[in-house]
């Protein structure tokens, strides 16, 4: 069944959640690749406009603050740096039932939920999608607290992307490029890729592995 753009009526849903298509980037943009998901969908969202029936939502870290959002989609879309014990920068792609055995790379907080944990649920209290589709590559280096994605797989973006575009389209949604009109200006935006990039301190002024005066027997620990 393809997207419908037909609104949907009060009462029907939750204007706030409803969508026929979820594309959804989840990952911690301070850990490095963690963060792939997030920055593919803000690629998405900066390069492209879609139609009404597509969501484009960024889930971070939110865990089960999730829930609603899957549960009102008729189609799935998850973006996410995922370990599935393949060389760093291979994308794989995975569909339904496959799906929750293989998200997330690593729990990088015990406050974290993984998005495993949510499309249990979901699927525990009737959600029944017609599409569930994971797109996610194998990360490189994850600790770096406040890094960036590696050259590796910051390089695979544009892939990412195109297939993501792929998928939406075979699902009935509608997407045309911006065509040089920015979503908005990325100076204004400090967790955007640039920004959080250029304004990173050198590894002289700030310490990698935590505060090495606090670190006894770390060189430089006092």
């Amino acid at each position: 069944m393809g997207c419908s753009n037909t609104p949907v009526p009060q009462g029907e849903a939750d204007l706030q959640t409803q969508s026929d298509i979820l594309v959804l980037g989840i990952g911690n943009l301070l850990w490095a690749d963690e963060g792939l998901g997030v920055r593919a969908l803000e690629a998405l969202q900066r390069q492209f406009r879609f139609g009404p029936c597509v969501r484009l939502l960024d889930g971070g870290t939110q865990g089960l603050y999730l829930l609603p959002y899957v549960e009102q989609s008729r189609c799935l879309l998850i973006l996410d740096a995922v370990d599935f014990g393949l060389p760093a920068g291979t994308l794989h792609e995975l569909e339904d039932e496959a799906v929750p055995a293989f998200l997330g790379a690593k729990k990088m907080s015990l406050h974290q939920t993984g998005f495993q944990e949510v499309l249990t649920l979901a699927r525990l209290k009737g959600w029944t999608p017609e599409h569930l589709v994971l797109l996610g590559v194998q990360p490189l280096t994850l600790e770096d607290y406040g890094g960036s994605l590696s050259d590796l797989i910051k390089a695979q973006i544009p892939t990412l992307v195109a297939r993501a575009l792929a998928r939406v389209q075979a699902w009935g949604g509608v997407w045309t490029p911006r065509e040089g009109e920015p979503l908005q200006s990325e100076e204004r935006q400090p967790l955007a890729l640039s920004a959080y990039e250029a304004g990173r301190p050198s590894a002289q002024v700030a310490y990698r592995a935590g505060d090495a005066r606090f670190l006894p027997g770390v060189e430089g620990a006092c």
